[in-house]
């Protein structure tokens, strides 16, 4: 039987109890959050395989980008097509840094998203909203000296979804970072402020900690904005931050 929202609200309190009760909830969702039906099924369950031989061998082989490859209009999703897509134009813009504070330079920032109806460019999204034929809704740019990145886009519309009986995604843009090596790679989302839709979703209550789910959510930025053409919205990315996953190295010695 496919669960109604009711029984998953009472599953995403009832998480958010165990870990309260736990001490400080963890940065991280857990990879087995039961509200979120699909991560349920498919997320890792064996333990991780180690790259025998030479490690950067690994990277001779994965798809390599540089300055050359990343145009100006790659971060303009309003500009793919030879017509204006629908919705509210929105500029996304912020800055990638580390732990320290350090702008995270050269960094390949990569986004996808729904259109305004909620719908993406997918053969597999067959939902009853419009497609746009003027907008694609994928983008990348390079951070630059600051770490900072912006991108020209619409603001996404939410869509449903069958995770359960009248289960609908908040707006949403999802991000892709990479680091250094193809391997080194954040995949993410950011959520749009004051969306009543965010207690009923999953996914972003996987979340437990309410200071990190926060940071899931960009400021409006009047500054960002620009006369008659866009609203603009800021999202900073701290990278390696305290809940950090990879293990220190003196916790081995």
């Amino acid at each position: 039987m496919i669960p109604d929202q009711e029984q998953i609200s009472a599953e995403i309190a009832a998480a958010h109890r165990t870990a309260s009760a736990g001490g400080a909830a963890p940065h991280h969702p857990a990879r087995d959050f039961a509200p979120y039906r699909s991560s349920v099924l498919r997320h890792p369950r064996q333990p991780l395989v180690a790259v025998g031989g030479d490690p950067e061998a690994t990277e001779l082989t994965g798809p390599v980008f540089g300055v050359t490859d990343v145009t100006e209009l790659d971060a303009n999703l309003t500009r793919r097509h030879p017509g204006e897509p629908l919705g509210e134009r929105i500029t996304v813009a912020g800055r990638v840094l580390d732990s320290a504070g350090r702008p995270v330079r050269g960094q390949l920032v990569e986004i996808w998203q729904a259109n305004a109806s909620g719908r993406y460019a997918h053969q597999r999204d067959q939902h009853p909203a419009p497609p746009d034929p003027n907008f694609t809704g994928v983008g990348r740019c390079l951070t630059d000296e600051r770490g900072g990145y912006a991108f020209t886009t619409i603001r996404p519309g939410a869509y449903p979804w069958r995770n359960h009986v009248n289960a609908w995604r908040p707006a949403h843009i999802h991000f892709s970072l990479f680091g250094t090596a193809f391997t080194q790679r954040l995949v993410t989302q950011m959520y749009f402020p004051g969306d009543p839709l965010f207690p009923y979703d999953p996914i972003l209550q996987s979340v437990t900690d309410p200071a990190a789910r926060a940071r899931l959510v960009a400021a409006y930025d009047h500054g960002l904005s620009s006369p008659e053409w866009s609203l603009g919205y800021r999202w900073d990315i701290v990278l390696d931050g305290p809940a950090a996953t990879l293990p220190d190295p003196e916790e081995n010695a």
